[in-house]
């Protein structure tokens, strides 16, 4: 037998990081590999959005402590200043009038996320997500937890530019994961990381 095998011969096997000049192919969905590279992409997703939310709060709550019914402090002169507020209203002070629909938003758009994270094999993708998910939860912890009362709580709004509206961190974490995410579209990266070309 091994001497058939060898003047047969053995085919050539290529190994994984595709020795044979093809591309390394990826481990099928839900296979052991799949599964470490799926866990490490959620557990980026959760960094950055604890990250994002822990920032959040906690500049809140100096604001509220600090700067909350004082003059704003000027940064930048004019051009930017921190000027505590109460927003009722979604991101940038838009809405007033509709704050529990706001809340309602921000608990769907929370639980999107964590029902995508289960198919994110995307770094990328994870950061935005993450991003979106700490601003979502920072300005929804206030809408829970302050006042007037529970989901119908005023944002805590501090950071003023010039002839712009009153935001926060939460916003900005929004903001830069949905910019991200638009990026991410228009390139064909999808969460799963799977890359479209036309």
């Amino acid at each position: 037998m091994a001497e058939a095998e060898r003047i047969i011969g053995t085919p050539d096997i290529p190994d994984a990081e595709g020795a044979d000049g093809a591309e390394p192919r990826e481990p099928a969905e839900g296979s052991t590999a799949a599964g470490g590279r799926g866990r490490k992409k959620i557990l980026a997703l959760l960094v950055v959005a604890v990250l994002a939310y822990l920032l959040d709060l906690v500049s809140k709550m100096i604001v509220v402590a600090k700067l909350e019914h004082e003059e704003p402090i000027e940064v930048f002169g004019d051009w930017l200043k921190f000027d505590a507020i109460r927003n009722a209203g979604a991101a940038f002070g838009i809405g007033e009038a509709f704050t529990v629909i706001f809340t309602a938003i921000a608990a769907v758009v929370i639980v999107v996320i964590v029902r995508l994270a289960r198919k994110l094999y995307s770094l990328p993708w994870a950061i935005a997500l993450g991003l979106l998910l700490g601003g979502a939860l920072g300005n929804l912890t206030d809408r829970i937890f302050r006042a007037p009362g529970v989901f119908k709580g005023a944002v805590v709004d501090f950071i003023a530019p010039a002839h712009f509206a009153v935001f926060n961190l939460a916003d900005s974490a929004i903001v830069c994961g949905g910019i991200l995410i638009v990026i991410l579209s228009f390139r064909g990266l999808d969460p799963d990381g799977t890359v479209h070309k036309d």
